[in-house]
């Protein structure tokens, strides 16, 4: 099986500019292609993650990737999927985060096949009448008001520095064709516009033909976007979303998607993943601990993999082992009177955002703690539990979490 054909199997592909071009040359030649990251964060994402995973089936396949790191977009921002501007980062914030995204991308992509640019290499140095008259007069203001990017973004308000991102990212299309002799921009597809001014400046300024392909993005079948929480991101970084965490967020996802979610986000064998689309009820599950276990195996390795699975399986097994759940320890200085109040352990424990929202899920009865409903907000736990083992806060039907002292 080609790539294109695993690709187009495992429902990946979103959009292409020529389909038939696209898929002869995946099938035909070597490819030199590229995909942007902005360096907006400290850590990479899941969103992130399913690009990289389409990195590792065109390396496989004996294509050529360039990562293009965005240090010179990022001090724009792109508007895609934004009701309102980015944050502006400084210079030092964008590289640190550049340098973070590499570290991590070096666990999960052979960086030896790929070649590594920052596009603030090229952008940063641009005399900005140069750019209007040798790459701006390729733009037509009136396409660009067409682009959904633009158009979702036109009633609240769109900045001029926002106008130009399309343009930047075009312009790295440009160059790294002049450079690497790229053909071909991959991306979410969010980014359709900005690839096709890419595709469309190339063409105009080197008389080449050069593609775009798009992926789906990671939605859940009716469509909400992936990979958020109520805390936040499902980062990557261990230090800002835990492999456990990690772990049983794929566990929980929704029966809908884990099909999905399997081809999209692991390397099970497309074979035995439609064989699993006549599963139901309790079969789903073993799909989804699959799903879990593979996905958190290839981001925090096997080690963490299998403690993960481990903490889950006693812990929905009612076992008392909690070695490998989230944890927090608490010092004498955060007791009163030798005990805590259950609000402030969630608190220190990052199970809630306030204390109000602690209120609300004990309101809800959805709080426990060693299996006991809290009832009371005024409920503490003491110094004697907190000794030893500690004790697990519960916070609704799957979040789990040991506090101790």
């Amino acid at each position: 099986m080609t790539v294109f054909q695993e690709l187009e199997r495992r429902g990946l592909i979103a959009q292409m500019t020529h389909p038939e071009k696209i898929k002869h040359k995946l099938e035909n030649e070597q490819v030199t292609f590229y995909i942007g990251f902005d360096a907006t964060a400290d850590s990479l994402h899941v969103g992130h993650f399913l690009q990289l995973m389409v990195i590792n089936h065109m390396i496989k396949a004996g294509h050529r990737p360039i990562l293009l790191l965005g240090t010179g977009t990022t001090m724009v921002g792109d508007p895609t999927g934004k009701t309102d501007m980015r944050k502006m980062l400084t210079v030092e914030e964008i590289n640190y985060n550049a340098d973070r995204f590499l570290e991590q991308m070096g666990r999960l992509v052979d960086l030896d096949k790929v070649i590594v640019a920052r596009n603030g290499d090229w952008l940063l140095k641009l005399n900005y009448v140069e750019l209007l008259r040798d790459v701006g007069v390729h733009f037509s203001v009136n396409q660009m008001l067409t682009a959904e990017c633009f158009k979702s973004r036109l009633e609240r308000g769109l900045s001029f520095i926002e106008f130009n991102y399309m343009i930047m990212q075009s312009y790295d299309f440009l160059k790294l064709y002049q450079m690497h002799n790229c053909t071909m921009e991959l991306g979410g597809n969010d980014q359709w516009a900005n690839i096709l001014g890419g595709v469309d400046l190339v063409r105009r300024v080197e008389g080449e033909e050069v593609c775009g392909m798009t992926f789906k993005l990671l939605t859940t079948k009716d469509g909400r976007k992936m990979g958020k929480t109520e805390g936040g991101a499902v980062w990557l970084d261990a230090e800002k979303y835990s492999p456990y965490d990690f772990f049983q967020y794929w566990r929980n996802v929704d029966d809908a998607d884990v099909i999905n979610c399997l081809k999209l986000l692991t390397f099970v064998p497309i074979e035995e993943i439609e064989a699993m689309e006549a599963w139901e009820g309790s079969q789903l599950n073993a799909a989804k601990e699959r799903l879990a276990y593979e996905v958190t195996k290839f981001v925090h390795g096997q080690e963490n993999a299998d403690k993960a699975i481990a903490a889950a399986k006693a812990l929905f097994g009612g076992a008392a082992d909690m070695s490998n759940m989230p944890a927090t320890v608490l010092t004498e200085d955060d007791l009163t009177d030798g005990a805590i109040t259950v609000i402030d352990a969630m608190m220190k424990a990052e199970l809630v955002k306030s204390k109000s929202d602690a209120r609300t899920v004990i309101k809800q009865g959805g709080v426990l703690v060693n299996d006991e409903k809290v009832t009371e907000f005024t409920a503490v736990i003491t110094k004697e539990q907190l000794s030893g083992d500690g004790v697990i806060i519960k916070k609704g039907k799957k979040v789990f979490h040991k506090v101790s002292l």
